[in-house]
Order: C-alpha cells, then structure tokens, then sequence
C-alpha cells in the first residue's frame, strides 16, 4: 500500500475528502518526525513506539576495495512495533 492508496482508504473509512485525508495524514507523519528529532518517543498503544536511537563509531569495509573505513556515531530512527500489532501479524 502507498501514500495515496492509504489516503484514499482513509477517505473512504472515515467519510472525508481525500484533500482533508492527506492533509491529515501528512500533519500526523510530520508531528511524529519532529517528535522523534527532539528526541521524544511517540507511542501508539496496540501499534508501536517511535524512538531516536544512538549509532556507535564502528569499522566497516568498502565493498568495492575491501578497505577498512571509519563510520562515525550517528543518530537513526527506531520503529518498535507493539504486541498486538506483532500477534496481528502472525
């Protein structure tokens, strides 16, 4: 499912336009981006937590060259799904 296929299944389940969906939809992702920077978590009961995770300094190799190269700490998103999103998957 895409962006616009899950907007228009938004529209049609809650009985809005798809204009209304995607702006909707959009403030939701946006809110959570911004959240997650700041270094909040977003948690989503029954579907998952949305967290700023810590990268270590680590070696790793070039592919093409096999040499060894330095790859700095960096900050990553983390998406941890929760339990009944998990059962539901099964």
């Amino acid at each position: 499912m895409n962006k616009a296929q899950l907007i228009e299944k938004l529209a049609e389940e809650t009985k809005i336009s798809k204009v209304q969906a995607e702006t909707i939809l959009d403030c939701c992702v946006d809110t959570i981006k911004k959240a997650v920077k700041k270094g909040d978590d977003v948690k989503l009961v029954g579907f998952g937590t949305f967290t700023k995770a810590k990268r270590k300094a680590r070696v790793g190799r070039n592919p093409q060259t096999g040499k060894a190269i330095k790859i700095p700490a960096s900050w990553a998103p983390k998406f941890r799904p929760g339990s009944e999103f998990k059962a539901l998957v099964k």
